[in-house]
């Protein structure tokens, strides 16, 4: 027997998923995070999987890992005390950012305080300019007097981020060498090590961020390790990565760049593979889980991707997932606000205390307290029966607020409700302005905890075709981490117009990204295996201030043909913007390659379809769309494929409960994915 296991770690649950490479069946498991202990839960699952389903660790051939501890220390402030070493002249980069407000609509909003303090910032006397070439040599002495003034001050790493050293980056190489030499125990971050882009505010704060959270990922990954080897699991612990693929543990406490949005990123590849894997070729995926509701667009089972994702009130510019974060989940605190305006969120209660209903010594009024007193939540256990719903509890918690309010709790919870669906439908209206998308032609795919309890309300206020809740929802973060690819991404700087007479240099730096991605993946890959290159370029019409990614056909250029790259950048250009200028200078700004090692994958199971109705049900009384009504109460595991039923109703399972809204249709497909799909009126 062997065993794939995907953990993934939320703000109120670890999930795990096993994958049984003998009898291709997939065992699933909830414990309690443990942020007073992170790492505590991962060997809590262990040691349950041993006990619930017989997994001996020894058994385990690959394990991999999605973790929000970096994006945690960035949201508490709680990482190291840094210096940034910039260009003389150039010390308030990080102040200045990109001179936007944070809320356009708010006249009181602020910037927030940057990560390093204005005083821990030097200016060093250097300058390469937008060529690469010395404009000012490096001066040895300001380095010296940076550092024992950053030493003196306490300083705990330092950043080095020059101008234009993604062009040349001799001087902050430089500048390293000194500072070991000086100080060999000061970690030293450098921007052009980091990731190489060209704008300075966009590369230094990557390498700030990265800086920030390493010590805290390095001993976090180092104590799991030590802990998984322990419990007698062999394999290299793997983690996803904000790309959407893998990397080893190793590697992940050097580059912690690269792994920060490692979380949010393995629920929307599990839910890319389910969307493609069930034909559906337009998907917003939803991942509701303790703290937040993450969203995300898949087209034909791929998800869109992005630089420049928000960690807490901080753009990283790292190729990821594009996922927006709402800030409402299933732990979000309600409250009364000083005008007496019911609000939801942004704290959390988190698991621990966790919502009132949980009884775990929670006092404050949460979505999902207000979910227990409506009656939707208290009908089974919860996790795996790690959570008894006690809704006197929920309602004790809700009461206060009803009486500030002079409303029933019910009508108080179900405000509750209203107005983290009506968040929700905000943040996702924004998202489909952003890429103009038609919502009507989208289906709603909810998973995490809380997903399938509200994705079926918000896709009824949104209008979506329907709603595709997975069999196991509630761990789909951690089955996408079991079918990631190892994947990691190259970028050269090149800059300059384009034309025939660039098309050897082109080439050049194309040959040595290739030769890195190759001996990347021969590094990170147990063995030889298939894997796939993707070569882009990021180019724009001369004047213009930013570029875009353009798919390249390597082979054309290594043909000598670079008509071809051209017509791909017009294609491109009129494709987001409507309309392109063939007859325009072009300028090509970097080179990219994804290299992406394949893995092996399991097939989703595929079961014949009955017919009929579920035979098994019960009759519950809750609270909905203002009054209490008699719903249909359904167990999921006595739901098979074919069967059809109508709401309203509630769906209960181990890791979840899903909320049927009446005039809608539910059917069971081949996949045994429930289908939610409004009735024609």
């Amino acid at each position: 027997m062997s065993y794939r296991v995907g953990v993934d770690i939320g703000g109120s649950f670890a999930d795990f998923a096993v994958f049984d490479e003998n009898r291709k069946t997939i065992h699933t498991l909830k414990v309690f995070s443990r942020p007073d202990s992170p790492g505590s839960e991962v060997l809590d699952g262990v040691k349950l999987l041993r006990e619930k389903y017989g997994i001996d660790p020894e058994k385990i051939t690959y394990f991999t890992h999605g973790t929000t501890v970096g994006i945690n220390t960035v949201i508490q402030r709680n990482g190291l005390k840094l210096a940034l070493f910039t260009t003389e002249n150039f010390t308030d980069v990080l102040e200045l950012a990109r001179l936007k407000s944070p809320d356009m609509y708010n006249l009181l909003s602020r910037r927030p305080e940057p990560l390093v303090s204005r005083d821990m910032v030097f200016g060093i006397r250097e300058r390469v300019d937008a060529l690469g070439a010395v404009v000012t040599p490096l001066e040895r002495a300001s380095v010296i007097q940076a550092l024992n003034a950053a030493l003196q001050q306490g300083v705990e790493a330092i950043v080095i981020s020059f101008l234009h050293a993604y062009r040349n980056a001799a001087h902050e190489q430089q500048v390293s060498a000194i500072i070991r030499e000086v100080a060999p125990e000061l970690p030293v971050i450098c921007s052009s090590a980091t990731w190489p882009i060209i704008r300075e505010y966009e590369r230094t704060i990557t390498a700030v961020i990265a800086a920030y959270v390493q010590p805290r990922v390095k001993y976090y990954l180092s104590s799991l390790q030590k802990s998984l080897k322990n419990t007698g699991i062999r394999p290299e612990l793997h983690l996803t990565k904000s790309n959407g693929g893998i990397m080893t543990a190793e590697l992940g406490k050097e580059q912690c760049a690269q792994m920060i949005l490692s979380g949010t990123a393995s629920g929307v590849i599990g839910a890319g593979y389910v969307a493609k894997t069930s034909g559906v070729e337009k998907c917003l995926s939803l991942d509701i889980g303790g703290t937040s509701a993450d969203v995300a667009i898949i087209l034909n089972g791929q998800p869109h991707y992005d630089v420049g994702e928000y960690i807490g009130e901080f753009q990283i510019f790292v190729p990821s997932v594009s996922v927006s974060s709402i800030g409402e989940g299933g732990g979000s605190i309600a409250w009364v606000d000083c005008f007496g305006v019911l609000k939801v969120g942004p704290t959390s209660a988190g698991s621990s205390p966790g919502p009132a209903c949980y009884g775990l010594g929670g006092k404050k009024p949460t979505i999902t307290d207000a979910f227990a007193v409506c009656g939707f939540l208290g009908n089974t256990t919860l996790g795996y029966s790690a959570v008894t719903i006690d809704r006197e509890l929920a309602r004790q918690a809700i009461e206060p607020l009803a009486k500030q309010l002079d409303r029933s709790i019910e009508h108080t919870a179900e405000a509750i409700i209203h107005i983290a669906l009506s968040s929700m439908y905000s943040g996702i209206s924004a998202l489909v302005s952003r890429f103009g998308i038609d919502l009507g032609a989208f289906a709603c795919l909810a998973f995490g905890g809380a997903g399938p309890m509200m994705g079926c309300l918000l896709a009824r206020d949104l209008k979506m075709k329907e709603t595709l809740i997975p069999p196991t929802p509630g761990v789909l973060s951690a089955l996408g981490g079991l079918i990631a690819d190892l994947k990691n991404d190259f970028v050269s700087i090149l800059y300059r117009d384009l034309d025939e007479n660039c098309l050897p240099e082109i080439n050049n730096h194309f040959n040595r990204l290739e030769v890195q991605a190759l001996d990347w993946l021969h590094k990170e890959q147990a063995h030889d295996g298939e894997y796939e290159i993707i070569f882009s370029a990021d180019m724009r019409y001369r004047g213009q201030s930013f570029e875009l990614e353009t798919p390249v056909d390597i082979q054309a250029l290594r043909r000598g043909d670079i008509t071809e790259l051209a017509r791909a950048f017009h294609h491109e250009h009129k494709k987001v913007y409507g309309h392109a200028d063939t007859g325009a200078d072009l300028q090509l700004i970097a080179l990219r390659l994804i290299i992406i090692g394949q893995t092996p994958k399991f097939n989703l199971p595929v079961f014949e379809l009955t017919h009929g109705a579920p035979s098994e049900k019960t009759r519950v009384s809750a609270w909905l769309d203002g009054r209490y009504q008699s719903l249909t109460l359904y167990h999921r595991n006595a739901l098979r494929p074919g069967h059809v039923f109508y709401g309203p109703a509630i769906i209960a399972q181990d890791d979840c409960t899903t909320i049927v809204p009446d005039k809608t249709r539910v059917t069971i497909d081949k996949y045994a994915n429930i289908r939610v799909v409004p009735e024609l009126i």
